[in-house]
C-alpha cells in the first residue's frame, strides 16, 4: 500500500447538465483510464466505442507528457468527437511514450447540453494539471457547496465534480497525508473516478459500490481502469479485478498499487439496473455475465407471468435477452417483428411531443406479415414516462397484431433516482401512483405484468453477489442513503 498526497489549488472547471427526455432510462456516463500503454488516445478511443451505451451526448480523452495534461473533448458519438487527426495531436503531445489517459462518455441529468460540459474536465494542481472523469452522483453536493461557498471558496461552476476538487484543495491545505481520501471519505453518493496526474491516475469507487469500475492488465504491462469489462475486452487487456468499494487504486511506473478511504458499506448497494438495462450484455457486472441474468429475467418473467399467445417480440434492442429467456421457458416461437432503425438519432432528444412519436415510428419498423392477426408477446425491460411506449404499442396495433400483452423484466419504476440514473421526479413516472390496470389502459394493451421484485432480487442473487447487496430504491423507495435536505436534481446539475 502506498499513498500520493494531492495538493492542490481551485480549479477552474465548466457546467454540466443536461435534461433528456423519452421512455427509456438514462445511465449517466461511462469512464476509462490507462497507465504505461502504448498509443493511449488511441486505446481510449477505443474503450470509448466499447462504452458508447453508457453515454451518447459528448466525449473526451485526456492525456499527459508527464509534466502537463492535454485534452480533447467533442459533442456527439465518438466517432463525431473525434477524427484521426484529433487522436494523433494527442499522441504527439504525448511525446509518443506510453503515459496515462482518461476518457469519458456523458449523459447529463439537467441544465444544457453543452460543449464546455464534456469530460475530463481540467484543474490546475499545485504539483500540475490534474484531468478528472466522474460517473454518478453526490447526494450532498449541496450542502458541501454551501459550507465551502461560506468559507469564502469560489466556485465557477455547478457540478459536484467542482465540489470534490475544493475539498482535496481544503484537506491538503489543512495538512491531510491523503487529501484525495480525505475528501471522498466527506462524500455521500454514487461515484467512480478517474483522476489523471502527470506521473499516475487514480481511480476510486464509493463504499457502497453503485457502479461498476473494473481494473485488466494489457499484455504489454501496463494497466486500465474501465466501468465495464466490455471495454477491457476490446482492447485486448486481461481482466484483473473490480475496484473495490471505499477504494482507491494507483496506476503508475511501479504497477498498480492499492489504499482504502473507507471501508466498504454493509450492505453494499450495487445498483440493480446495472443488469436489467444499462451494462452491455457482453460485459461482467458485478460478478455476473449480463447476458445470462436478462435472460434469467425472461425466464422469471415468463414462469410469474405467462401469456396465453401466439409468439414472443422482444422490444429492440433492450428487451432481446429477456425475451429470449421467456421464450424458451415459455416454449413459445420466438420472432424479431420489429426491426429498429439504426440511422435514427434518439428519440429523448426530441423537443416536442409529435416530433417524438414521429420519431418512434421512424426507428421502429413493423414487419406486418409477422404480426398480423397474431396474439404476440412483447418484452422489454422497463417503462419510466410511458410516452413513447404507448405510441410503440399503437404502431404496433397499427401493423396488424390482434393480441399485444406486454411483459416487463424489471418491477414498476415508482421513485426517482438520486445515484447517477435519470429518472425523473415520481410526479413524470407513469407507475407513481398508478396501479398496473391503470397503466396498461393508458398504454392501450390486452395485458401488461412486471416481473416482481422479489423474483428480481433472486435471479440476480443467483451470483457471486447476493440479493442484500443491491440497491432497489427506484421500485421500493427504500434508499440506502437518504439525499441532504438541499440536494436538488433541478437545481444542481449533476456531473454525469
Amino acid at each position: 500500500m502506498r499513498d500520493f498526497p494531492t495538493r492542490v489549488a481551485l480549479p477552474v472547471l465548466g457546467p454540466c447538465g443536461g435534461g433528456p427526455d423519452g421512455d427509456q432510462p438514462k445511465e449517466k456516463c461511462g469512464v476509462f483510464a490507462g497507465w504505461g500503454i502504448a498509443q493511449p488516445a488511441h486505446l481510449a478511443y477505443l474503450a470509448l466505442f466499447a462504452l458508447q451505451h453508457r453515454g451518447q451526448e459528448s466525449a473526451g480523452i485526456a492525456v499527459t507528457d508527464g509534466q502537463g495534461v492535454h485534452r480533447h473533448t467533442g459533442m456527439g458519438l465518438v466517432s463525431r468527437a473525434f477524427s484521426e487527426e484529433d487522436l494523433v495531436g494527442l499522441e504527439a503531445v504525448a511525446g509518443g511514450s506510453p503515459l496515462g489517459v482518461v476518457a469519458h462518455n456523458r449523459y447529463s441529468t439537467t441544465g444544457a447540453s453543452r460543449p464546455e460540459n464534456a469530460q475530463p474536465f481540467v484543474g490546475h494542481f499545485r504539483e500540475g494539471q490534474v484531468a478528472i472523469a466522474h460517473n454518478g452522483n453526490l447526494v450532498n453536493a449541496s450542502a458541501l457547496r454551501d459550507r465551502l461557498e461560506q468559507e469564502g471558496r469560489v466556485f465557477y461552476s455547478t457540478t459536484d465534480t467542482e465540489v470534490l476538487l475544493s475539498l482535496v484543495a481544503e484537506a491538503s491545505h489543512e495538512g491531510a497525508d491523503d487529501p484525495l481520501a480525505a475528501a471522498l471519505a466527506a462524500l455521500r453518493g454514487a461515484y467512480s473516478l478517474v483522476i489523471l496526474h502527470h506521473d499516475r491516475v487514480e481511480v476510486a469507487r464509493d463504499p457502497h459500490g453503485w457502479r461498476p469500475l473494473v481494473i485488466g492488465k494489457m499484455p504489454s504491462g501496463g494497466y486500465v481502469a474501465a466501468s465495464e469489462t466490455v471495454a477491457l475486452d476490446v482492447i485486448g487487456a486481461d481482466f484483473v479485478r473490480e475496484v473495490e468499494p471505499g477504494e482507491i487504486v494507483t496506476l503508475c511506473n511501479e504497477g498498480m498499487l492499492s489504499r482504502r478511504f473507507a471501508a466498504a458499506a454493509t450492505p453494499m448497494a450495487h445498483c440493480v439496473f446495472e443488469h436489467v438495462y444499462f451494462a452491455s450484455p457482453a460485459s461482467v457486472v458485478f460478478g455476473s455475465t449480463v447476458q445470462s441474468v436478462r435472460e434469467r429475467l425472461g425466464e422469471r418473467l415468463a414462469r410469474e407471468s405467462p401469456a396465453d399467445a401466439d409468439m414472443v417480440i422482444p422490444m429492440p434492442d433492450s428487451g432481446r435477452s429477456a425475451a429470449t429467456g421467456f421464450a424458451r421457458e415459455a416454449r413459445m416461437r420466438y420472432s424479431e417483428g420489429i426491426i429498429p432503425n439504426r440511422y435514427v438519432g434518439r428519440t429523448f432528444i426530441k423537443p416536442t411531443g409529435a416530433e417524438r412519436h414521429a420519431a418512434v415510428r421512424l426507428k421502429l419498423n413493423i414487419i406486418s406479415e409477422i404480426v398480423t392477426g397474431q396474439r404476440i408477446v412483447i418484452v422489454d425491460d422497463s417503462i419510466v414516462r410511458g410516452t413513447t411506449t404507448r405510441a410503440k404499442m399503437d404502431q404496433v396495433r397499427a401493423a396488424g397484431a390482434k393480441e399485444i400483452h406486454l411483459r416487463i423484466s424489471c418491477p414498476p419504476i415508482r421513485h426517482p433516482c438520486y445515484f447517477g440514473v435519470d429518472f425523473p421526479d415520481r410526479e413524470n413516472l407513469v407507475a407513481h401512483e398508478r396501479s398496473v390496470e391503470e397503466i396498461r389502459k393508458l398504454l392501450g394493451v390486452d395485458s401488461l405484468a412486471y416481473l416482481s421484485l422479489e423474483g428480481l432480487l433472486e435471479e440476480v442473487g443467483r451470483g457471486p453477489v447476493g440479493s442484500e447487496h443491491y440497491c432497489t430504491a427506484c421500485y421500493s423507495g427504500k434508499y440506502p442513503i437518504e439525499p441532504d435536505p438541499l440536494f436538488h436534481k433541478d437545481v444542481m446539475s449533476k456531473n454525469c
